[in-house]
């Protein structure tokens, strides 16, 4: 499925001049609150109606208003979820399931109910009135009912932002599901940087209005020139890994990539499976000699390829670990102390207790031109 996205929307004292292209998976909109996502994806599912602009879903002209096209809302075949789940309140889980499918016409159902209740978990809720349902639950049942409608796009505006932590940990495995087996490409607003990592398989980085950036997450997150864009999130890096090996005996999981390795606290995935390693900049200290007797297990060694402009006391700088890159902030005067500059070798030192399980997500195998999932460390 390709998005193609070009408008351009005046709100008040805010202009919005967003265009992007993507190509299926799930791709996130991220960036601080107000930096217009919401309203791009209001845009695209029909709810605003640019100034300007060309919305294409897969070939599909929805908006193109040079000349005159607005396809409506309900025409559109765009599935919308919503932070509220605004499930029927009157109607059983199984009611409102089968209120999404009514809308489309037997002919163009692609999903099958079964497979919809299977894939969100959600067989033993049927009966039940929507009262009854967590919040994650009844998030799983709004998916459920959109899916069930045969969207070709699905628009998914901070759905997890109403949920508190553990509601949020219950029901992202369910979307990271929804991402790898569903055949419906994804749209996906968040300002959290743990969710965006996690899920997605491309990224649209917002600013005041801007798109500043597009590309896969690790290009996005290693980049330093885009540390300062306002979205609101700790600096870091993504690594693609795999896990090579188990340790029972002291309950650590050694990942492995073209960086090297990794220990972690124990994860339950099988040797071989592929990670996506978020490690923030701030979590890493640089050696200009592999130490010695240390209680930290991870050790990486690289060169460093950039180093941020010197303003203020804090300096990030960006180390290529045999292609993988690896974010690292330290003090101005570190370095100059250490007399860091680009070119030099350097040892990157990681706390395995630094990488927890909101740093590491598990990664379905994509094609060759699509990235993989991954685990937040």
């Amino acid at each position: 499925m390709n998005l193609e996205v070009d408008v351009c929307h005046r709100l008040g004292t805010f202009t919005l001049e967003a265009r992007f292209t993507t190509n299926g998976g799930l791709t996130a909109l991220f960036g601080h609150s107000g930096s217009g996502k919401t309203s791009v994806v209001n845009i695209i599912g029909g709810l605003l109606r640019p100034d300007r602009g060309r919305v294409v879903v897969n070939g599909r002209v929805l908006v193109d208003t040079a000349l005159g096209v607005f396809i409506p809302m309900h025409s559109r075949r765009i599935g919308y979820i919503f932070q509220e789940p605004r499930l029927f309140p009157h109607l059983t889980v199984r009611q409102n399931l089968l209120y999404g499918r009514w809308f489309t016409p037997a002919s163009e159902r692609r999903e099958h109910f079964a497979h919809i209740v299977d894939l969100l978990g959600i067989d033993s809720l049927l009966e039940r009135g929507t009262a009854m349902l967590s919040g994650g639950e009844k998030q799983r049942v709004a998916i459920g009912r959109t899916l069930l409608a045969s969207p070709h796009l699905l628009l998914m505006d901070e759905p997890l932002a109403a949920l508190d932590e553990a509601r949020k940990a219950e029901i992202l495995p369910y979307i990271e599901r929804l991402r790898d087996e569903s055949r419906v490409p994804i749209v996906y607003v968040s300002h959290s940087v743990n969710e965006v990592t996690r899920l997605a398989s491309s990224m649209v980085l917002l600013s005041d209005g801007r798109v500043v950036a597009t590309g896969t997450v690790q290009e996005i997150m290693g980049r330093l020139d885009l540390v300062s864009t306002g979205a609101s999130y700790d600096p870091g890096a993504v690594l693609e890994m795999r896990v090579s090996a188990h340790d029972d005996t002291y309950e650590l999981t050694t990942l492995r990539s073209v960086a090297g390795e990794l220990r972690v606290p124990r994860i339950d995935l099988g040797i071989g499976t592929p990670l996506r390693v978020r490690i923030r900049a701030r979590d890493v200290i640089l050696a200009l000699k592999p130490p010695e007797a240390l209680s930290a297990l991870n050790l990486l060694s690289g060169k460093i390829a950039e180093i941020s402009p010197l303003n203020g006391p804090i300096v990030d700088t960006r180390i290529d670990l045999n292609g993988e890159m690896l974010l690292a902030r330290v003090t101005r005067f570190t370095l100059d102390r250490l007399g860091l500059v680009p070119g030099q070798v350097v040892y990157a030192i990681i706390k395995t207790v630094a990488i927890d399980h909101r740093s590491l997500a598990h990664v379905r195998p994509m094609p060759s031109d699509m990235n993989v999932d991954e685990i937040d460390l």
